[in-house]
């Protein structure tokens, strides 16, 4: 699953006293896999790359209080879907209406009462289980099952930001079916989603580490998002892609190009600076697509950017 998606029944605690990290942790341990970090700025970062399904945050930390770091969380594309629960010793409406301003789901007030921990904790575990499900139909395309451009969006988006703050390749491949227009002319429209199922079905089965994404991105055009990859990887994995597809072995008698169904298939690797964007990372796997298409259809080219 792309890692949007909040990992359901993690539960990640933040709190700067261990007392009360190893409290809570009895409390709900049966509730689900418990993190913990000692401070905000920790806890942030293991919501990153953990994504966990809820978050118990202290309001009174050194460093960074519990409103401060609720606010990063919820600011931040890859933590804003996890339910936080503020914990705090004072009471009182005020507090409560900082917590709900900062991006807080729920108020837990200390000293604890286990049972009323658990319920809580254990409704929004069961919210957060229902608004996934609604989630992943939502991000779907109707046609073909891939996940759609809104989501691709958002994806991409955190990708890119998480690639840049660690440094690593980014591969985008922006695929489009060669003279689909044609077979949809000649074949028909019923015809011609079939075809497009069956090369969306091909491509997704490259999507096999974590974060990778394959989505619909209109119309014949599907994209694949590939973390971790450098250019001679991107042009092994461009060739594969194209290989997929021809394999499929679908009858197109109205192609310039080739007696079957072919792809083209434009790659550009980039390690994302604070320079460039992602719509510039768009345009030029469009142009990656434009010379695969120039140099006749059929085949992938992959470049570096910028």
């Amino acid at each position: 699953m792309p890692a949007s998606d909040a990992t359901p029944d993690l539960i990640l605690i933040i709190d700067d006293n261990a007392d009360t990290i190893r409290l809570l942790s009895s409390m709900l341990k049966d509730q689900g896999q418990i993190l913990f970090a000692i401070n905000g700025e920790m806890g942030i970062q293991l919501a990153q790359r953990q994504q966990p399904a809820l978050i118990l945050l202290d309001v009174e930390m050194t460093g960074m209080n519990g409103y401060e770091v609720c606010s990063a969380l919820k600011t931040d594309p890859a933590t804003k879907d996890c339910a936080v629960i503020i914990v705090t010793a004072h009471t009182g409406m005020e507090c409560e209406i900082k917590a709900l301003e900062a991006g807080a789901v729920d108020f837990i007030s200390k000293p604890f009462n286990p049972p009323v921990v658990r319920a809580r904790v254990q409704t929004h575990l069961r919210l957060q289980q229902q608004t996934a499900i609604m989630r992943q139909l939502a991000n779907r395309d109707g046609l073909t099952g891939l996940f759609n451009r809104r989501y691709l969006d958002e994806v991409l988006a955190r990708e890119f930001e998480r690639h840049r703050r660690q440094q690593l390749p980014l591969t985008l491949a922006l695929i489009d079916v060669d003279h689909f227009k044609a077979y949809n002319d000649h074949y028909g429209h019923p015809q011609g989603d079939v075809c497009l199922q069956r090369v969306a079905s091909a491509i997704s089965t490259i999507a096999r580490r974590p974060a990778e994404l394959v989505a619909r991105y209109g119309g014949e055009e599907f994209v694949v998002v590939l973390p971790h990859t450098d250019a001679p990887s991107a042009a092994k994995y461009g060739d594969w892609l194209c290989d997929l597809v021809r394999d499929l072995t679908i009858a197109h008698d109205f192609s310039a190009t080739a007696p079957t169904v072919t792809i083209s298939v434009g790659l550009v690797s980039v390690v994302p600076s604070v320079h460039c964007s992602v719509q510039q990372l768009l345009t030029a796997a469009d142009q990656a697509l434009y010379q695969a298409k120039s140099a006749g259809r059929n085949r992938a080219f992959a470049t570096t950017w910028p």
